[in-house]
């Protein structure tokens, strides 16, 4: 994807994402159909569905080439990430969304042949917008966003968690990621793995830890971290598989190197 290209795929995504945001503060107050999916916390609303219609309706009017992931299942099956592909989350954070009314965002990361070109992911409620194009650099709203500080070390360090990981998981011993977090400066959840991203991104965060998202959950984030110099795996250090659930691990390279290389000693 060259430069232009990006830049108009973009432009376009960035209109879609805020008019569908105005739509949810629209409508935050109007009663709610409210389902849930693989477990009775994974909530899914309504509002989610009518969000990715909106922007799989309005990809495949404007480019019906692009292949779409999307969580609620309005876009394609796809078994590569060949062509132009928007991962798409249209609530992130339903949880937060239908018992807080914030604390969520609409994330939408865009790739092209595997490499992230475009990530978005906008606070609806605070009307913050965290955006990137690759090699251009990363933003929240109008202010670019400063590298990320490589000499945090990791007793110095606030990492994202989902404390739920700390009660049941099958990749770390539970005590392992308790002493993780007694080792570390401070634990924070936020519940949106998207804000999470984009927290790292801003430098609230050093990092962002947990144990099972899936693409959407992840796509623009990755874009955007990468653009302050930030590198995202699972918890191996292993690259992402942009089409399964992952481990996530985010953070500068430094912090990346020591919560490995705890998490496997922990192992052991």
């Amino acid at each position: 994807m060259n430069t232009e290209e990006r830049k108009a795929i973009y432009n376009q995504a960035k209109e879609w994402v805020l008019e569908a945001g105005k739509n949810i503060r629209a409508k935050i107050d109007d009663p709610l159909i409210i389902d849930t999916k693989s477990n009775p916390n994974d909530l899914v609303t309504t509002m989610d569905k009518e969000t990715e219609a909106y922007f799989v309706g309005k990809i495949n009017q404007i480019f019906p080439e692009h292949h779409i992931i999307g969580e609620e299942g309005y876009g394609d099956k796809l078994t590569s990430l060949d062509g132009t592909v928007w991962i798409i989350d249209p609530i992130d954070g339903t949880m937060n969304f239908v018992h807080q009314k914030r604390n969520f965002a609409i994330s939408v990361g865009i790739y092209h042949d595997g490499i992230g070109e475009i990530g978005l992911i906008y606070d609806v409620m605070e009307d913050n917008l965290y955006h990137a194009k690759r090699t251009e650099g990363a933003y929240k709203n109008e202010n670019k966003l400063a590298p990320l500080a490589q000499n945090v070390r990791f007793d110095e360090a606030i990492i994202g968690l989902n404390h739920y990981w700390l009660c049941e998981n099958r990749l770390v011993d539970e005590l392992v990621m308790q002493q993780f977090v007694r080792k570390i400066r401070g634990s924070r959840t936020y519940g949106s793995a998207a804000l999470e991203f984009a927290y790292v991104a801003e430098g609230i965060i050093n990092g962002y830890l947990t144990m099972s998202l899936a693409p959407w959950d992840i796509a623009a984030g990755i874009v955007i971290v990468n653009e302050v110099g930030g590198v995202t795996t699972d918890i191996d250090g292993a690259t992402l598989d942009m089409l399964e659930k992952n481990s996530v691990l985010t953070c500068n390279q430094g912090l990346q190197q020591e919560i490995i290389q705890f998490i496997e000693k922990g192992r052991k």
